[in-house]
C-alpha cells in the first residue's frame, strides 16, 4: 500500500491503532521504516500498545467505580471494544468517555429481550457509568465561580437554576456505590432501588445531593421552564396538593438550603 496524502496516512494510522488485527503486514512495511534493531511491525506495535494503554488509563480515571464494579480485566475488555467502536474524536481526552454509557446500553447482549428479562447487573453498569460521566463532566464544566451567589432575599422570579446543575434519575443507588469506592471500600453490587440526585459545584467543590421524586420533578420543571412559579404549579397539579401548601413547603423547607448549596443563581448573572 502506498499512502499518497496526509489524510490517507492519518486514517490508516488511526485504523492501525484502534484495530491492530485488521492491519496486514504489507501495508505496515510500505508505511513504516524498520528500526535499527526491530522491523516495521515491531515499530508500529510500540505505538499500538502505548495508545491503547493510555486511553484505557483515561477511561479508568473517568469511570473508577465502573472499573471497580467490573474488575480491571473485564473493564479493559469493555474499554478496548468501546475504543474500537467510538475512537477519540476530540482534541482533548476529557471527552473520551462521553459515549461510554450509551455504548454499553447499545451493545448489551440482552438488548432484544423485554426489560423485565434483562440482566440487572448490566442496568447497574449503565446507570453507574452515566452517573460517573455526569460527575466527571461537572468537574470542568463552566461554573459560577467568581460571581456573587444569591443570599436568599431575592424574589423567586429573579432566580434560575445554576446552568451546570446536573439532575439524575437512576434505577440503582449509584451515588452511594461511587462514594463507597472512592472512600477505599469494596461495596457489593446493590440491588435495584430508585435514586434521584442533584450534582452541584459551588466554589470548585462538587457535591451530590439525594432528592425525593417530588423534589426531582420540581427541579426538572424549573430547568425546563426557567420559572420557579411554573414548577410550583406543576408540582401541585402532579401531587394533587393545594398550591398554597406546595408554596409553603418551598419557602420554609427547601428554598434557603438549596440556595446555600448553589442550586440557584440570579437570572441576571446568566445573561
Amino acid at each position: 500500500m502506498t499512502v499518497a496524502t496526509l489524510p490517507d496516512m492519518q486514517r490508516w494510522m488511526m485504523e492501525a491503532l484502534i484495530a491492530p488485527r485488521m492491519v496486514d503486514g504489507a501495508s505496515v512495511n510500505s508505511t513504516f521504516k524498520a528500526g535499527a534493531h526491530i522491523d516495521a511491525a515491531a515499530c508500529l506495535g510500540i505505538y499500538q500498545r502505548s495508545y491503547i494503554l493510555r486511553l484505557r488509563k483515561c477511561l479508568i480515571e473517568q469511570f473508577p467505580a465502573t472499573a471497580h464494579a467490573l474488575g480491571e480485566d473485564l473493564f479493559c475488555d469493555f474499554a478496548d471494544e468501546y475504543l474500537r467502536s467510538c475512537p477519540s474524536d476530540s482534541y482533548t481526552l476529557y471527552e473520551l468517555g462521553r459515549r461510554f454509557a450509551t455504548w454499553i446500553s447499545d451493545n448489551r447482549p440482552d438488548k432484544d429481550l423485554e426489560a423485565s428479562e434483562r440482566e440487572a447487573w448490566i442496568d447497574f453498569m449503565i446507570d453507574l457509568a452515566s452517573y460517573e460521566r455526569a460527575l466527571f463532566h461537572l468537574f470542568d464544566a463552566p461554573g459560577h465561580e467568581g460571581k456573587p451567589w444569591p443570599t436568599g432575599h431575592e424574589p423567586d422570579e429573579d432566580l434560575v437554576l445554576l446552568p451546570s446543575l446536573a439532575l439524575g434519575q437512576y434505577r440503582f443507588p449509584v451515588a452511594w456505590y461511587y462514594h463507597e469506592v472512592r472512600a477505599g471500600n469494596s461495596p457489593p453490587h446493590p440491588g435495584p432501588a430508585p435514586q434521584y440526585v442533584a450534582i452541584a459545584r459551588r466554589d470548585f467543590q462538587t457535591t451530590t445531593y439525594p432528592l425525593s421524586p417530588f423534589h426531582h420533578r420540581f427541579l426538572m420543571v424549573v430547568k425546563e421552564r426557567g420559572s420557579i412559579d411554573a414548577a410550583l404549579k406543576d408540582l401541585a397539579a402532579w401531587s394533587k396538593r393545594p398550591l398554597e401548601d406546595v408554596r409553603h413547603s418551598w419557602r420554609t423547607d427547601v428554598r434557603q438550603g438549596w440556595i446555600g448549596a448553589g442550586f440557584f443563581v440570579r437570572r441576571e448573572d446568566t445573561q
